[in-house]
Order: structure tokens, then sequence, then C-alpha cells
């Protein structure tokens, strides 16, 4: 593609060089820069990428976008002077890979909670009504069968467009995708085209980033500020913000809601550790999930489904057969006669939703032990609501690492249990390896008790000095298990 073809929808301030040489490639990392490519350069968050110019153009690259031009200027690169360089990094990564979102239907999901369990859902759903279906997520990225590692909830805009276009070139008709607030707020969706976008909830979270609840309920408001008339926002009512959510946008509003009249209405008729009965518009259904934050989740897939032209008794259907995401609510049973749930829950909005979950089910029949930590590096102020909502709803505490990064685990661990009061510490140890921690739970928990392993859920390593190194929750879980 000519560099002027590329160029033609963005606003440019000035030109210098040749815009009819050909692109073979765009790219914010110098690092990653072959011959033929632009390099836009971006100011991060950690480092500003004008600083990167002259490394880019010594490794290939015939142009360069940029806020403001460098002071000596390469004879045979091409210069593009912009006002914003993030925000036109999305709508130079559409054009260029062929405006992906043009060929399928891309629905977003955002929301503090519940974005992962709610996009896989409607992917496996798909799916299963024989569509070729994309899935952009925090777990993993899917193009139909073929799974793709992911870092970030939301990619980076020229991985995204390039992960759509093969979706589009490869045949899928729909792709489902977590939009995050950073992705909201670094305009890395920008240039894409939603057919929908559904919002789960907000509660705090990110605020290291965000630093208030305010800019982070911006920055989630923005993407439904941004939908076009031709989508429908699909929004949580049970939450106070649903409505402030949809409040500017152009789309069509649809609601759903398990508390007051909305287009999609549930009710949790009966719950236990193997499912629900649920009533969704008057029409009832067992699904093999726990939790009336699971029965919100599934809702607003029965809604997503029916207004992308699903017929609801097929939709109805689909949602029998669909099996909880990995890490979400998982449920394991050990020999002893306890039942230990490993879930991501890393909020204290995602804790009480999970303890509430438990104690449906167990309706006082049995003791609740909950194992947590907090990541380090992150928004400290939660930490401790988080051990302040474990302490709650549980018998007893065991306050752990999760994934410390570049911080101290027992720094982390100080920070958590500054919020308890001497009566909670009652019910609270304190162990930094995790492993010893679950452990330990197990050697507490007695028959019909719950084990509560929470905070890491699908994830396989634990963060420390800027390393991963091996750990699962689950399988901590199934040694211990097998050795009982």
């Amino acid at each position: 593609m000519k560099l002027e073809e590329i160029i033609k929808g963005i606003t440019v301030n000035e030109i210098i060089g040749d815009m009819t040489q050909e692109i073979s490639g765009i790219n914010m990392d110098s690092r990653l820069i072959e011959s033929g490519h632009i390099f836009i350069a971006v100011k991060g968050t950690q480092a500003d990428g004008h600083a990167y110019i002259p490394k880019a153009i010594e490794k290939g690259a015939c142009a360069v976008v940029c806020e403001k031009l460098p002071e000596t200027l390469d004879e045979n690169v091409a210069y593009i002077k912009v006002n914003d360089t993030e925000d036109i990094v999305g709508k130079l990564a559409t054009t260029f890979y062929g405006d992906p979102t043009s060929k399928l239907e891309l629905v977003g999901v955002t929301g503090t909670n519940g974005k992962t369990t709610i996009a896989t859902l409607l992917y496996n759903m798909f799916r299963k009504f024989g569509y070729k279906t994309g899935l952009i997520s925090t777990v993993c990225n899917y193009i139909d069968e073929e799974a793709i590692p992911t870092d970030h909830t939301t990619p980076d805009p020229i991985t995204l467009n390039k992960l759509l276009g093969r979706m589009a070139d490869e045949g899928c008709k729909y792709a489902f995708m977590e939009v995050s607030s950073h992705s909201v707020a670094q305009k890395r969706i920008g240039g894409l085209k939603f057919a929908g976008g559904i919002f789960t909830n907000l509660t705090r979270d990110h605020l290291d980033y965000h630093k208030t609840v305010e800019n982070y309920l911006k920055a989630k408001k923005a993407f439904f500020d941004g939908l076009p008339k031709s989508a429908f926002a699909l929004t949580n009512l049970d939450d106070k913000n649903g409505r402030i959510m949809t409040q500017n946008t152009k789309a069509r509003v649809c609601t759903y809601s398990l508390r007051s009249l909305s287009d999609f209405k549930g009710k949790v008729l009966e719950d236990g550790f193997e499912g629900m009965l649920l009533d969704i518009n008057n029409v009832e259904v067992n699904v093999q999930f726990i939790g009336r934050f699971n029965a919100s989740n599934l809702l607003a897939v029965y809604g997503t489904a029916c207004l992308l032209g699903k017929k609801p008794e097929d939709v109805l259907l689909a949602l029998s057969t669909l099996r909880p995401v990995a890490g979400r609510f998982d449920s394991l049973r050990s020999p002893k006669g306890y039942t230990a749930i490993v879930d991501y829950a890393h909020t204290p909005d995602a804790l009480e939703n999970v303890l509430n979950a438990i104690h449906e089910v167990l309706n006082g029949k049995g003791n609740v032990i909950t194992v947590v930590g907090a990541g380090g590096n992150r928004d400290k102020g939660k930490r401790p609501l988080m051990a302040q909502e474990a302490v709650k709803q549980s018998d007893k505490v065991i306050i752990t690492s999760d994934n410390p990064r570049f911080e101290e685990p027992q720094d982390i661990i100080n920070d958590m249990l500054a919020g308890l009061t001497k009566e909670d510490m009652r019910k609270v140890i304190s162990i930094a390896d995790r492993k010893e921690a679950i452990r330990t739970a197990c050697m507490l928990a007695q028959t019909k008790n719950v084990i509560l392993v929470a905070g890491k859920g699908h994830e396989n390593y634990q963060e420390i000095k800027g390393v991963k190194h091996h750990f699962d929750d689950k399988e901590v879980l199934r040694d211990i298990f097998a050795n009982e």
C-alpha cells in the first residue's frame, strides 16, 4: 500500500518527502522496524517514541509519523507531522490492515468484572452456532480454533488491527473483545467499528493508572460515547453506573437486569455447586454456572446473542451447554469432602461477588476459608479493602502473596492487614509463600467447607522481580488432593 493511501484518513500538519512509496509494515516499537516500514513516534507512559526516530531509520524505516520533527532530516525518509500520534495510530493501522472491522461484526465488552467470561462465552456460543469466530481476551486470543497468546487485555492498536485483519481474512463473521479502560484512554481502539458494546459493572480498579474513580468511569463511558448509530449498547441496570454509561451514546440502548424491568430480565430460581436454574425472559434454563454474578454475565451473553439476530430459543439451548471459563469460579472437589474454588477475583467487588455466591450455595452449612493476596505495583488503595471484604465473609482468612512484581510480598501483605481491626485479626493469618498458604487452608478445611483461592485464576505464573515463575493455583490444589 502506498504511503499517501495510508495517511488519507488523518489530519496532517506537515508533509516532507515522497508520499508515493510502498509501505510494507507499520510499527510504534523501533525494535520491530524493518525496511519499508512506517515508524510512529508515540509519547508513552514509560518512554517517548520521538527519542527512537534515529534508531527506527537506522533499521530501515522509510517514513516517520511524529508530533515534532527531528532537528536533522534524512532525505531518504518521508516525515508526516500530526498533532497527536497516539490518536492516529489506530486509524493508520486500520487503513493499513484493510479496515478489518468493516468485514466482521465486532462486539466489545467493558466493565470492572465479567469481561473475560462474557467475551469467551460469546465466542464459544457463536462457534457452537457454526460461525468462524474471533476472541480477544485477557486469557488468550483466538482466530477461530487457533490460539494466539496474549500479554494485555486489549493489545496495542497495531497488534489489534493485524489480529482483526487475520480474523477477517480467515472468514470470521464475528469477533468478541474485552475493552479495557487503559485501551480506551490510550486510544488503542481508535479506528475500529463496533457492532455493539456491553457494560458489566464498575467498581474500584486500576487507580494506579486512572488516579480517580471518576477518570476510570470516563474511560469506560468514552467507549459507549464512540459507538455508531448502527450499533447496540447493552447495559447492566443492576449497576448504578449502568445508565450513565449510555446517556450520550448514539447506539441503540438495551438493558439487562436480575432486579428490575429490562429488555433481558433474569432470576435465579435454584443454585448449587453444580449449577443454577435460571428464569430468563420467563423461560427456565439450567446452566453449569454458580452465583448471581454469573447469572448477570449469562444475561449479558443472552442479550447480546439476541441483539445479533439469534433466536431466543437457540440461545437458551446453547447457554445450557456452556461451561465456566478457566479460572473463573473453577470448582475442585477434595477427597476429604471439601470444595476448593479458584477464581480470578482481584478487586474488592469481585471478591464480594464470589464470596456471596459461595454463601448462597452453602446456606450456612459449612465454613469458608479464603486465601487472598494483592498484586504489586498496582492500586495500593484496594489492598485493605480486599482484606476487609475477605474477613467480612470468611470464617478464616489467609493473606498471602499474589504477583508481587517489583514489591516485597510482606509489604503488600502489611498494606492489606492495615485495613483490619484487632477483632478481625482473630480469624486472619499471613503466609507469604502462596503454596504454603494454600496447603494450610487445605489442612484447616473440614468436610462441607469451601476454600476460595482468589486473585490469580487462569494465570499459570507468579511474577517476582520482573521474572515469571511457573505457578498454577489449580495444580497446587490437585497435588495436595493427590496426597490427602
